[in-house]
Protein backbone atom coordinates (compact mmCIF):
# COMPACT_ATOMS: atom_id res chain seq x y z
CA UNK A 1 0.00 0.00 0.00
CA UNK A 2 1.18 3.76 -1.13
CA UNK A 3 1.07 6.13 1.58
CA UNK A 4 -1.86 8.27 1.68
CA UNK A 5 -3.53 11.42 1.81
CA UNK A 6 -5.01 12.17 5.31
CA UNK A 7 -8.19 13.19 4.62
CA UNK A 8 -10.31 9.56 4.47
CA UNK A 9 -8.34 8.53 7.35
CA UNK A 10 -9.44 11.55 9.35
CA UNK A 11 -12.85 11.75 7.75
CA UNK A 12 -13.54 8.41 9.01
CA UNK A 13 -12.39 9.10 12.50
CA UNK A 14 -14.61 11.97 12.78
CA UNK A 15 -17.96 10.26 11.45
CA UNK A 16 -16.91 7.16 14.17
CA UNK A 17 -16.11 9.16 16.83
CA UNK A 18 -12.68 8.45 17.78
CA UNK A 19 -9.02 10.66 16.22
CA UNK A 20 -5.82 9.62 14.49
CA UNK A 21 -2.61 9.75 16.53
CA UNK A 22 -0.21 11.98 14.56
CA UNK A 23 3.45 11.01 16.13
CA UNK A 24 5.71 13.03 15.04
CA UNK A 25 9.16 11.41 13.96
CA UNK A 26 12.62 12.59 14.45
CA UNK A 27 15.39 9.44 12.81
CA UNK A 28 14.99 6.21 11.27
CA UNK A 29 14.32 4.47 14.80
CA UNK A 30 11.18 7.12 15.24
CA UNK A 31 9.84 6.21 11.66
CA UNK A 32 10.40 2.03 12.69
CA UNK A 33 9.01 2.33 15.63
CA UNK A 34 5.92 4.24 15.03
CA UNK A 35 4.69 2.30 11.91
CA UNK A 36 5.62 -1.26 14.09
CA UNK A 37 2.98 0.09 16.57
CA UNK A 38 0.35 1.34 14.01
CA UNK A 39 0.65 -2.08 12.34
CA UNK A 40 0.30 -3.65 15.39
CA UNK A 41 -2.15 -1.98 16.39
CA UNK A 42 -4.18 -1.97 12.95
CA UNK A 43 -4.87 1.70 13.07
CA UNK A 44 -4.37 4.72 10.72
CA UNK A 45 -1.64 6.61 11.53
CA UNK A 46 0.25 10.11 10.73
CA UNK A 47 3.66 10.41 10.54
CA UNK A 48 4.18 14.09 11.40
CA UNK A 49 7.34 15.96 10.60
CA UNK A 50 8.61 19.40 11.67
CA UNK A 51 10.68 21.62 9.84
CA UNK A 52 13.29 21.58 12.52
CA UNK A 53 13.49 17.50 12.13
CA UNK A 54 13.34 17.58 8.48
CA UNK A 55 16.14 19.87 8.23
CA UNK A 56 18.00 17.23 11.06
CA UNK A 57 17.12 14.72 9.28
CA UNK A 58 18.75 16.06 5.64
CA UNK A 59 15.64 17.70 4.41
CA UNK A 60 12.00 17.21 3.02
CA UNK A 61 12.79 14.90 -0.15
CA UNK A 62 15.02 12.86 2.36
CA UNK A 63 12.07 12.03 4.92
CA UNK A 64 9.62 11.48 1.81
CA UNK A 65 12.32 9.07 0.41
CA UNK A 66 13.64 7.55 4.20
CA UNK A 67 9.41 7.06 5.22
CA UNK A 68 8.58 5.22 1.74
CA UNK A 69 11.34 2.62 1.77
CA UNK A 70 10.76 1.65 5.74
CA UNK A 71 7.52 1.34 5.21
CA UNK A 72 7.69 -0.93 1.86
CA UNK A 73 10.35 -2.70 3.35
CA UNK A 74 8.49 -3.29 6.59
CA UNK A 75 5.48 -4.25 4.45
CA UNK A 76 2.97 -1.60 6.26
CA UNK A 77 -0.45 -2.50 5.48
CA UNK A 78 -2.34 -0.02 7.35
CA UNK A 79 -2.80 4.09 5.60
CA UNK A 80 -0.16 5.75 6.49
CA UNK A 81 -0.05 9.71 5.52
CA UNK A 82 3.24 11.69 5.91
CA UNK A 83 2.22 15.38 7.26
CA UNK A 84 4.18 18.57 7.84
CA UNK A 85 3.63 19.93 11.38
CA UNK A 86 3.15 23.55 12.25
CA UNK A 87 5.19 24.12 8.63
CA UNK A 88 5.61 27.57 7.04
CA UNK A 89 4.01 29.05 4.26
CA UNK A 90 7.37 28.55 2.08
CA UNK A 91 7.98 24.91 3.83
CA UNK A 92 4.34 23.93 3.04
CA UNK A 93 5.11 24.64 -0.59
CA UNK A 94 8.00 22.35 -0.38
CA UNK A 95 6.85 19.58 1.19
CA UNK A 96 4.25 19.35 -1.30
CA UNK A 97 6.61 19.18 -4.49
CA UNK A 98 8.60 16.58 -2.12
CA UNK A 99 5.86 14.57 -1.96
CA UNK A 100 4.38 15.01 1.19
CA UNK A 101 0.71 13.11 1.37
CA UNK A 102 -0.18 16.22 4.14
CA UNK A 103 0.92 19.35 4.84
CA UNK A 104 -0.04 21.75 8.22
CA UNK A 105 0.18 25.55 7.16
CA UNK A 106 0.40 27.58 10.42
CA UNK A 107 -0.64 30.98 10.14
CA UNK A 108 -1.55 31.61 13.03
CA UNK A 109 1.27 33.97 13.77
CA UNK A 110 0.24 36.35 11.55
CA UNK A 111 -2.59 38.67 11.39
CA UNK A 112 -5.93 37.13 10.42
CA UNK A 113 -6.12 38.60 7.04
CA UNK A 114 -2.49 37.25 6.18
CA UNK A 115 -3.47 33.84 7.40
CA UNK A 116 -6.34 33.18 5.78
CA UNK A 117 -5.04 34.28 2.26
CA UNK A 118 -2.10 32.29 2.80
CA UNK A 119 -3.95 29.46 3.90
CA UNK A 120 -6.13 30.17 0.82
CA UNK A 121 -3.18 29.97 -1.27
CA UNK A 122 -1.65 26.54 0.30
CA UNK A 123 -5.22 25.10 0.14
CA UNK A 124 -4.96 25.77 -3.77
CA UNK A 125 -1.83 23.66 -4.06
CA UNK A 126 -2.14 21.06 -2.41
CA UNK A 127 -5.43 19.65 -3.19
CA UNK A 128 -4.61 19.97 -6.92
CA UNK A 129 -1.82 17.58 -5.92
CA UNK A 130 -3.88 15.18 -3.92
CA UNK A 131 -2.69 16.59 -0.53
CA UNK A 132 -4.85 16.75 2.51
CA UNK A 133 -4.07 20.13 4.33
CA UNK A 134 -4.53 21.47 7.77
CA UNK A 135 -4.71 24.84 9.00
CA UNK A 136 -4.12 26.87 12.28
CA UNK A 137 -6.66 29.37 14.34
CA UNK A 138 -5.57 30.87 17.39
CA UNK A 139 -2.14 29.85 18.95
CA UNK A 140 -1.27 26.82 20.71
CA UNK A 141 0.87 27.41 23.77
CA UNK A 142 5.06 26.68 23.83
CA UNK A 143 7.88 26.92 21.39
CA UNK A 144 7.67 25.03 18.37
CA UNK A 145 10.42 25.19 15.54
CA UNK A 146 10.98 29.35 17.06
CA UNK A 147 7.28 30.08 17.11
CA UNK A 148 6.17 30.90 20.52
CA UNK A 149 2.27 31.35 21.62
CA UNK A 150 0.68 31.56 25.28
CA UNK A 151 -2.18 29.59 23.96
CA UNK A 152 -4.65 31.95 23.18
CA UNK A 153 -8.09 30.68 22.44
CA UNK A 154 -9.08 30.92 18.77
CA UNK A 155 -11.76 32.54 17.57
CA UNK A 156 -15.15 30.39 16.38
CA UNK A 157 -15.94 32.99 13.83
CA UNK A 158 -12.13 33.10 12.64
CA UNK A 159 -12.34 29.32 12.68
CA UNK A 160 -15.08 29.42 9.98
CA UNK A 161 -13.75 31.60 8.11
CA UNK A 162 -10.79 29.11 7.51
CA UNK A 163 -12.67 26.06 7.71
CA UNK A 164 -15.34 27.56 4.36
CA UNK A 165 -11.54 27.96 2.70
CA UNK A 166 -11.99 24.12 2.30
CA UNK A 167 -9.54 22.68 4.55
CA UNK A 168 -9.60 19.28 5.47
CA UNK A 169 -9.14 19.52 9.44
CA UNK A 170 -8.42 22.57 11.64
CA UNK A 171 -6.47 23.34 14.23
CA UNK A 172 -7.46 25.44 17.28
CA UNK A 173 -6.20 26.82 20.32
CA UNK A 174 -8.42 25.63 23.38
CA UNK A 175 -5.75 26.17 25.99
CA UNK A 176 -3.65 23.52 25.00
CA UNK A 177 0.28 23.63 24.79
CA UNK A 178 3.44 21.89 23.20
CA UNK A 179 5.85 19.93 25.44
CA UNK A 180 5.31 19.08 28.75
CA UNK A 181 2.47 20.30 30.58
CA UNK A 182 2.53 23.21 34.13
CA UNK A 183 1.29 21.95 37.27
CA UNK A 184 -0.94 24.77 37.20
CA UNK A 185 -2.52 24.17 33.84
CA UNK A 186 -5.98 24.94 33.72
CA UNK A 187 -6.95 22.10 31.54
CA UNK A 188 -8.63 22.30 27.92
CA UNK A 189 -11.17 25.02 27.48
CA UNK A 190 -14.62 22.88 26.43
CA UNK A 191 -16.45 25.62 26.37
CA UNK A 192 -14.44 26.95 22.98
CA UNK A 193 -14.10 24.00 21.74
CA UNK A 194 -17.94 23.06 21.68
CA UNK A 195 -18.34 27.18 20.51
CA UNK A 196 -15.72 26.30 17.59
CA UNK A 197 -17.60 23.00 16.83
CA UNK A 198 -20.38 24.37 16.16
CA UNK A 199 -19.06 26.99 13.88
CA UNK A 200 -17.08 24.98 12.00
CA UNK A 201 -20.03 22.96 11.20
CA UNK A 202 -19.02 19.35 11.54
CA UNK A 203 -14.96 20.16 9.84
CA UNK A 204 -12.58 17.89 11.36
CA UNK A 205 -10.64 19.66 14.54
CA UNK A 206 -7.46 18.98 15.40
CA UNK A 207 -5.70 18.76 18.99
CA UNK A 208 -1.85 19.54 19.25
CA UNK A 209 0.18 19.18 22.45
CA UNK A 210 -1.37 15.58 23.00
CA UNK A 211 1.47 14.76 25.17
CA UNK A 212 0.34 14.51 28.64
CA UNK A 213 -3.41 15.47 28.66
CA UNK A 214 -4.93 12.83 30.40
CA UNK A 215 -7.13 10.17 28.68
CA UNK A 216 -10.54 11.85 29.97
CA UNK A 217 -9.93 15.06 28.06
CA UNK A 218 -8.70 14.09 24.98
CA UNK A 219 -11.76 11.56 25.10
CA UNK A 220 -13.88 14.40 26.15
CA UNK A 221 -12.32 16.53 22.98
CA UNK A 222 -12.96 13.93 20.55
CA UNK A 223 -16.56 13.57 21.50
CA UNK A 224 -17.02 17.46 20.56
CA UNK A 225 -15.14 17.06 17.22
CA UNK A 226 -11.63 16.18 17.64
CA UNK A 227 -10.53 13.81 15.18
CA UNK A 228 -6.84 14.28 15.05
CA UNK A 229 -4.23 14.00 17.68
CA UNK A 230 -0.76 15.52 17.79
CA UNK A 231 1.69 13.71 20.16
CA UNK A 232 5.49 14.45 20.12
CA UNK A 233 6.93 15.12 23.49
CA UNK A 234 5.58 12.04 25.06
CA UNK A 235 7.39 9.82 22.55
CA UNK A 236 10.70 11.44 23.32
CA UNK A 237 10.18 11.25 26.97
CA UNK A 238 9.89 7.70 26.89
CA UNK A 239 12.73 6.90 24.65
CA UNK A 240 14.62 8.60 27.25
CA UNK A 241 13.64 6.83 30.05
CA UNK A 242 14.14 3.41 28.39
CA UNK A 243 17.74 4.27 26.92
CA UNK A 244 18.63 6.22 30.17
CA UNK A 245 17.41 2.43 32.34
CA UNK A 246 19.38 0.05 29.80
CA UNK A 247 22.57 2.49 30.27
CA UNK A 248 22.33 2.80 33.74
CA UNK A 249 21.86 -0.77 34.52
CA UNK A 250 25.39 -1.62 32.22
CA UNK A 251 23.31 -2.76 29.59
CA UNK A 252 26.17 -1.28 27.12
CA UNK A 253 28.70 -2.44 28.46
CA UNK A 254 28.35 -6.03 27.78
CA UNK A 255 28.09 -8.28 24.88
CA UNK A 256 28.63 -5.52 22.60
CA UNK A 257 25.67 -3.88 24.14
CA UNK A 258 27.38 -0.11 22.83
CA UNK A 259 26.40 -0.71 19.12
CA UNK A 260 23.39 1.02 18.35
CA UNK A 261 21.13 -1.07 17.18
CA UNK A 262 21.26 -2.72 20.65
CA UNK A 263 21.51 0.73 22.48
CA UNK A 264 18.65 2.26 20.40
CA UNK A 265 16.55 -0.78 20.45
CA UNK A 266 15.04 -0.27 24.11
CA UNK A 267 13.90 3.62 23.38
CA UNK A 268 12.06 2.62 20.60
CA UNK A 269 10.09 -0.68 21.61
CA UNK A 270 9.19 2.30 24.56
CA UNK A 271 8.17 3.97 21.89
CA UNK A 272 6.02 1.47 19.77
CA UNK A 273 4.47 0.68 22.82
CA UNK A 274 3.81 4.29 23.90
CA UNK A 275 2.37 3.87 20.17
CA UNK A 276 0.08 1.22 20.51
CA UNK A 277 -1.53 2.26 24.13
CA UNK A 278 -2.66 5.82 22.77
CA UNK A 279 -4.13 4.56 19.82
CA UNK A 280 -6.54 2.16 22.13
CA UNK A 281 -7.06 5.28 24.57
CA UNK A 282 -7.96 7.42 20.79
CA UNK A 283 -9.94 4.92 19.72
CA UNK A 284 -8.31 4.37 16.22
CA UNK A 285 -6.89 0.79 17.46
CA UNK A 286 -8.22 -2.01 15.09
CA UNK A 287 -10.00 0.80 12.20
CA UNK A 288 -7.45 0.39 9.66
Amino acid sequence: MVMVSATEMINKAHEGHYAIGAFNINNLEWTKAILAAAQEANSPVMLGVSEGAAKYMCGFQQVVDMVKNVHDSMGITVPVALHLDHGSYEGAKACIEAGFTSVMFDGSHYDFEENFEKSKEIVALAHSKGVSVECEVGGIGGSEDGITSNGELADPQECKKIADLGIDFLAAGIGNIHGVYPADWKGLSFDRLGEINDAVNGKPLVLHGGSGIPFEQTSKAIDLGVSKINVNTELQLVFAEATRKYIEEGKDQVKKGYDPRKLLKPGADAITAKVVEMMKAFGSYGKA
